[in-house]
Formats: structure tokens, sequence, C-alpha cells
């Protein structure tokens, strides 16, 4: 009997997930916990694995649809069960190829009467939304387009509203609003003084020419939440240029030493955010986050660092880093990097953050300005390592010129909660943590 492939839940608050893209073809041999497809939900990018070996008989939902968790997705059926793969095939292309003209012409009539309902799309309050069931997404997709989700009917389990829904919704009620504008605009043309004062009509914008290529997943998420949070935060920076010529030349005393006693490479991002522990547990504020009117001062460091991919930017957190000794942020960092890259993540691992680091410093840039990750309340952003002339004064207070190893770090900060002087001196004890570097590495 064939197995069924289900949609994954990846967490307690995730009731769906888009398939990004099909690893296997129906026909292709696959062994178990070989990776299946690739899935994309409001928290990580995961490769789901085969849940038992044989062939792959059925894709039933195709790359880029959204389902609900427990959707079933495909079968598997074992070796002896699976001599026609033929049927798949069959199955999956004339659905969309030779039936969907038959239904269009059909749902063209059917869809005109439900005009008078598209009215009753409107701005209301989000006071309702509590009622409804749905994801976070869907409610935060209401709220951005000022929807009632008591308005939206639900097609998922127990009437859960689901991430098409809404679209769908929105869809909808976009053609009321185009036949409000065109009514509105055929009524002035009925009054006499208008026609005169009409200005030539402007002309439109050039098309540009190019692919017009949806956005994936994780680009909408991206997009949605950097938006939120300039709206949320009152963003400032401050920029400190820090010598780590100590640092370097530690590192590269030591690293192959590391390497082969620890199995680790040694890199500099454990620096970073040893130093940032430290300056953080010196002042807590900067570890906080506001919740309604009230500050949420969190007992431990859960520290989020930004991975770019080549789809796109995650941020594992390492949780508990107040306790980890510098090998445990090393291993840590290293682990949370390379099953971020792999699509090995769990949803628990890319929340609870309270404080972000991350790295543009990687590709060249000098500094960045980076956005603020929310909910936390700040974000330390590490340009490029490069040396410079610098002036250097001894202890007799002599001075002279030295090539230095000298970094730029900036803070991004929300200024509702975090003065200027206190980020300053935050950054001030960074600064002389990483200068004055003195902690063995391991």
């Amino acid at each position: 009997m064939p197995t069924e492939i289900v949609m994954p839940q990846m967490g307690e608050s995730i009731f769906e997930g888009t398939i990004t893209k099909w690893l296997k073809k129906p026909g292709d041999k696959v062994q178990r916990d070989e990776p299946l497809f690739e899935i994309s939900t409001d928290k990580v990018d995961a490769e789901i694995p085969a849940p038992a070996s044989g062939v792959l008989q059925d894709i039933k939902v195709a790359e880029g649809s959204t389902v609900q968790v427990n959707t079933v997705v495909g079968t598997i059926a074992a070796d002896g069960e699976a001599a026609a793969p033929a049927k798949p095939a069959s199955v999956a292309q004339p659905a969309p190829s030779s039936e969907k003209p038959e239904k269009k012409e059909v749902a063209a009539p059917t869809k005109a009467p439900p005009a008078p309902e598209r009215k009753e799309v409107i701005q209301f309050p989000h006071e309702e939304e509590d009622h409804a069931r749905s994801s976070p997404l869907v409610r935060k997709i209401a709220r951005e387009n000022n929807v009632n989700l008591s308005q939206v009917t639900g097609s998922g389990l127990g009437g859960r509203i689901t991430k098409q829904d809404i679209m769908a919704f929105l869809e909808k009620s976009q053609p009321s609003a185009t036949a409000a504008a065109s009514t509105a605009s055929t009524a002035p043309a009925i009054a006499p003084s208008v026609p005169s004062a009409r200005p030539a009509p402007a002309p439109g914008p050039v098309a540009i020419p190019g692919d017009l290529v949806p956005m994936t997943q994780m680009r909408k998420i991206i997009a949605q939440r950097m938006i939120e949070s300039r709206r949320t935060s009152a963003h400032v920076h401050a920029m400190f240029e820090v010598d780590i010529t100590r640092i370097v030349q530690l590192r590269n005393k030591t690293k192959s030493a590391f390497e082969q006693r620890h199995g680790a490479r040694l890199t500099f991002m454990p620096f970073f955010v040893r130093a940032v522990i430290i300056a953080l547990q010196q002042f807590p504020i900067v570890n906080a986050s506001i919740e309604g009117e009230s500050i949420r001062y969190h007992r431990h460091v859960n520290v989020g660092i930004a991975v770019a991919l080549d789809w796109g930017l995650i941020v594992p957190v390492l949780k508990n880093a107040d306790e980890l000794n510098f090998l445990g942020l090393q291993r840590g960092i290293t682990d949370l990097g390379e099953r971020a890259r792999s699509k090995k993540l769990k949803p628990e691992e890319v929340e609870g953050s309270t404080f972000t680091v991350t790295n543009p410093g990687q590709f060249g840039a000098v500094f960045g300005l980076p956005i603020i990750n929310q909910p936390n309340s700040a974000i330390l952003g590490v340009g490029g390592i490069a040396k410079a002339p610098v002036v250097v004064t001894d202890d007799q207070g002599n001075d002279s010129i030295a090539i230095r190893s000298l970094v730029h770090l900036t803070l991004g900060y929300d200024h509702r909660l975090i003065d200027g002087a206190v980020a300053d001196q935050f950054m001030a004890l960074v600064k002389k943590t990483l200068e004055n570097w003195s902690e063995e590495v391991g």
C-alpha cells in the first residue's frame, strides 16, 4: 500500500507551509530519510525527508502551492507496487491543461453575481481578529490591508483562515475598488463645469523590459519584517572604530592548533559575540524589549546570528549564550550557520533572540546600518577588517605611526528604549573588551 507524504507541522504556531521545490520526480527511487522536497514557512525553510523507501508515485501538490499541515502532498509506493509510474504524470498534467479552459468558461458567469458582496470588504479595526482562527502571518496580512478577518471564510481545519483564503479575499476586493473609482470618475463627467477644466492626460509610465518573477516565500517574509521593523522602532545608529590587532594576531597564532584540538575553525565572530555578552550584562536595557507600555528585561542573552543564504537571509538564535565559554560560542555559531545553509534548522531555533549580530563585513562592506530584528531593541553590524596606518601613543605619551587591523562596529538601536548615552557607553565597553582581549580561546 502506498505511503502518504504529508506536510509536516514545523512548530506549534505553524499551520501551513509552501512547497518551494520537489527534489524528486514521479518514478524516481527514494530512500527513507532522503531529502524529498523543500518547504518554506513563517519561520524557516527546510528540507523534508522521505517517510519511506520506494518510488515516488504521485505529486499531489505542485511547487509554489501553500497547504495546511498534515495535507497529503504525494505518495510513495513500494518497489513492487510502483510498476506503472506513468499514472501520476497522466493525472497531474491533464488537470491544469485540459480542464482549466472549460472551468474558466463556466466560472465567468458565476463570478459576476458576487459583485454586490465585494462592497462589504471594508476597513475595520482588528478588534475581532482574535475571534477568527488564523495563523500569525494571516493576521499580519489582514492588519496591513485593514481587513476584518470575521468577513473572511476559512477553508482550513475547523474553519481556520489560511493564507490562500486571505489573499483570495483581497483579490476579490480589488475589483470593487476599481469599480468605485470608475463610478467616481463618471460622476464628475456629468457636471458641465468639469470638461472645460480638464488638463491633458499625462503619459503613462514606459514599460521596462525584462522578466517579472514572483517573490519567494522567504523574500516575502523578509520584506514584511523589514517594513514592520522600520514602522515599529525609532532607529538610531552609532558607529565605533575598533583596533583588533591583538585579536588578529592571537587568531593567526592559534587557529591551526584550535582546529586540530577541537575540530572546528576559529573565526572572528565568537570574539565579537563574547564582547557583546559582557557589555549586555553591564547594560541590560540593551538586551531588553518593549511590550506594550512595559519593558521586558530578559534573564539570558539569546544572540541571533544573521546568516546570508543564496536564497535570502535567516537569523538562527544561540540560546543562553551568556552561559557559554569561548569554545561553546564558536561551536554553537558554526553549528547554526551550517544547519541554516543546509536547511536543517528547527522553528524554535529562529525564535527568542534578545540581541542580534550581523556581519556585512565578510563581503567587503566597511560598515552597515542594520535594521533591528524585532522584537529586539538593538543589533550590532560588524564591518570588514582592514589594515590602516594609525597614530599610536605609548605609555610614555610618545606618538608613532603603526599599521593596525581596524574594524567598524555599528550599533542600531531603538531610541524609544535606549538613550544615546547608554548606547555609546555600551559600545565603548565592547570596544575596550576587543582592544584589550585577555581571555583564552581554548
